[in-house]
């Protein structure tokens, strides 16, 4: 599978930067992330919560066939800009990994593509790295390709 989602780790940062250039207008691509049916079609998880504005909070959860949930992650919106940026926490539970601060922003490139810029931060260098030990930059392009799919419906 070709990777077209790009991640950017710097050796001893604590800071990733994710680039991934999408055949979407900028408003389907923001809407993409801020429409609780469409974050979970394309993110493949229940939203539990979604308040899209500033001081809004978000929760989402994957469960198992049981109804175990295995996957939980919330945080709060700092900034919500529509079709420009979003600055948000993220932390997933029972992982052991510390919050962390992301920063999203949306590019118009052509009436029909834009580009999303993800600045994510860690506490640590150490946290980071041990992000990167999953198949993070896998899943996140994985992700990427879901939401062009899912979103190129809402175009037709």
């Amino acid at each position: 599978m070709e990777r077209k989602t790009n991640v950017q780790a710097e050796e001893g940062k604590q800071y990733l930067v994710i680039t991934r250039e999408f055949d979407l207008p900028v408003e389907l691509l923001f809407k993409a992330h801020e429409d609780p049916e469409i974050v979970a079609q394309w993110m493949g998880t229940k939203v539990v919560k979604l308040e899209s504005h500033k001081n809004g909070a978000y929760r989402f959860e994957t469960s198992d066939p049981k109804g175990n949930v295995v996957f939980s992650a919330h945080g709060v919106f700092h900034e919500f800009i529509p079709n420009q940026k979003i600055v948000r926490t993220f932390e997933m539970e029972n992982a052991g990994f510390d919050v962390q601060l992301e920063f999203l922003e949306f590019e118009k490139l052509t009436e029909d593509s834009s580009r999303l810029t993800m600045f994510l931060i860690y506490k640590t260098p150490e946290h980071r790295a041990q992000q990167l030990k999953m198949p993070f930059a896998y899943g996140i392009n994985m992700a990427h390709d879901r939401l062009q799919e899912v979103v190129s419906q809402l175009k037709k």
